[in-house]
């Protein structure tokens, strides 16, 4: 997917004894946006803003020995070998020579490595940053900055994939705010500007501005114009799509105190782990301190400022545990952490309290697992389908108020809760809206300067596809039983071509799925870790038919 930016210059931060002014240049192609204030609170934003860098230029992936030097040294030094073999059936003359040849030829390879040397750090260094930047598979892509009437938040990934970084400011963070208008662009963002961050000080005036001169075009000034044409890859696109998605899943939530994060840090600072499993075990158990054991060392940490509030014990396991150092940046300025866990392989959320200011960690089930590929958290969402005329009716009313629940839009447009639910994931997987997990509502952020075409979002997994046939063929049958604590239990039989399935599932009242089973083979090998069976899904979309007249099956 190719993405057009157009920045008017380079972001620039300019610092003097007395102010500090950062300058975020927005894409002139998308329709402006801008945002000038002074900061009040300078050094939590300052490392805020280092711990999303930390997000951006996060990249955990296995990278294997580079044994270029090695290979060429056993080359050059072969011949060596042979002859020192080829030593012990000479005479002592011969010895003696070949002594001679050997350091006549450490002398020359010496001179040869003095006057190469340069030159090979120089080609060493060249494929290093070829390595680290090969667009096949890495992307470090400009922050998405998005303007709302209550706060300002920056976005972004990690080139991994599989680290999502959110930073929100309400304006009680700025002491003065100029002007601004809201909207979502991207900013000109180099790595050179992580130093300059680096210089904000309590006693320094720090300007912020998302420069609206940035789009006074004037055509005699062309030139200064910086064009950025990058191939982005779908998965990228999907990848923030997905978090959305997987932050209106169920799950177990509670507060962890800022030094239990220290004490996390500093376990996985101290300690290298050389053998699996390498996961994060969370004990939680109702009134009792939360409890976390590491593996494989079996090391235990008693959170003993930090108690479960929950009314069930759960056992829930993490991976990619080293993701968490993110965090350590946000220790001495945070209030608390929340921490959400959806379930053991599955995605979780910390969601740093900084006052006027959170800062939100999205974790993938595990490092290699990214956003993109293996969890499939849109199909775990609300999923009710619902009529293009309901959804353009839901996105004109969240554009006017740019942010809201589900249940305050459908008031005002006479709409089901879950009729504006399932609009609203829609457009969340079409990348036009965000849930904030923080507020706990829906907000209006268009991810493209131009909106992702539905036709190609449909389908999003072949699941969906092959649940789509299953509706057509009008093979599924099923029934509904309501919960006492809220939701629907549903149970049903689904012919396909060869067999006929029994899928069950359980959706709490946000309309998200919380368990369900089958006896296919899909869900014998993988359970809910990557998303619902073609079986259920087909049940659920049967059922979702039966709720609002005239609902089509997605």
């Amino acid at each position: 997917m190719l993405f057009n930016y157009r920045f008017a210059g380079s972001s620039t931060v300019s610092s003097t004894s007395y102010m500090t002014g950062m300058s975020f240049v927005p894409d002139t192609l998308r329709e402006s946006a801008w945002f000038v204030g002074k900061l009040h609170k300078k050094v939590a934003f300052r490392e805020a803003i280092s711990a999303l860098h930390d997000v951006v230029v996060s990249d955990l992936r296995f990278k294997p020995k580079d044994k270029t030097a090695y290979k060429e040294w056993a080359a050059q030094n072969e011949s060596l070998f042979l002859a020192e073999y080829m030593a012990g059936y000479d005479e002592k003359a011969a010895q003696a020579r070949i002594s001679e040849v050997q350091a006549a030829l450490r002398e020359v390879r010496n001179e040869k490595e003095m006057l190469l040397g340069p030159y090979r750090k120089a080609t060493k260094k060249y494929f290093d940053y070829l390595y680290a930047n090969d667009k096949d598979a890495w992307f470090v892509l400009d922050p998405v900055i998005t303007i709302h009437p209550d706060e300002l938040f920056f976005e972004c990934f990690s080139q991994d994939e599989s680290t999502y970084g959110k930073l929100g400011c309400n304006y009680n963070v700025f002491t003065q705010l100029d002007d601004f208008k809201c909207g979502t662009t991207n900013v000109d963002y180099s790595a050179a500007l992580y130093e300059e961050f680096q210089k904000i000080r309590d006693y320094k005036e720090t300007e912020l501005k998302i420069d609206p001169s940035g789009f006074a075009v004037q055509t005699t000034d062309e030139e200064s114009f910086k064009e950025v044409k990058i191939d982005v890859p779908d998965s990228w696109v999907r990848g923030f799509l997905q978090v959305s998605s997987a932050m209106t899943m169920a799950a177990v939530q509670f507060d962890l105190h800022p030094m239990d994060i220290h004490s996390i840090c500093l376990l996985l600072r101290r300690f290298q782990e050389k053998s699996g499993p390498r996961s994060l075990r969370y004990i939680l158990e109702p009134g009792k301190p939360v409890t976390l054991v590491f593996e494989p060392w079996g090391k235990t940490i008693v959170c003993e400022r930090s108690i479960y509030t929950g009314n069930s014990r759960h056992e829930i396991r993490t991976w990619g545990r080293r993701r968490l150092l993110v965090l350590e940046r946000l220790i001495p300025v945070a209030r608390k952490f929340t921490v959400y866990l959806t379930g053991t392989g599955l995605p979780a959320f910390y969601v740093a309290d900084l006052g006027d200011m959170n800062f939100t960690l999205g974790l993938s089930g595990w490092t290699a697992n990214d956003w993109s590929h293996a969890g499939n958290f849109d199909l775990l969402a609300p999923r009710l389908a619902v009529t293009d005329d309901v959804k353009v009716k839901v996105f004109n009313q969240l554009k006017n108020d740019w942010l809201g629940t589900a249940a305050d839009i459908a008031a005002k447009l006479g709409l089901e809760s879950a009729e504006a639910a399932g609009a609203l994931s829609a457009y969340t997987q079409a990348g036009r809206v965000i849930y904030d997990m923080n507020a706990r509502l829906y907000r209006l952020r268009e991810l493209s300067r131009d909106p992702l075409p539905f036709d190609q979002l449909r389908f999003s997994n072949p699941r969906e596809e092959m649940a789509a046939a299953l509706l057509t063929q009008q093979e599924v049958k099923f029934t509904a039983t309501d919960n006492p604590e809220g939701g629907i239990a549903l149970s049903g039989v689904v012919k396909a071509k060869r067999k006929t399935y029994n899928p069950k599932l359980e959706i709490d009242a946000d309309e998200k799925i919380t368990s369900g089973i089958c006896d296919c083979s899909y869900y014998v090998a993988n359970k809910l870790y990557k998303g619902p069976c073609e079986h259920m899904l087909a049940m659920r979309q049967a059922y979702n038919a039966t709720r609002i007249p005239n609902a089509q099956p997605v």
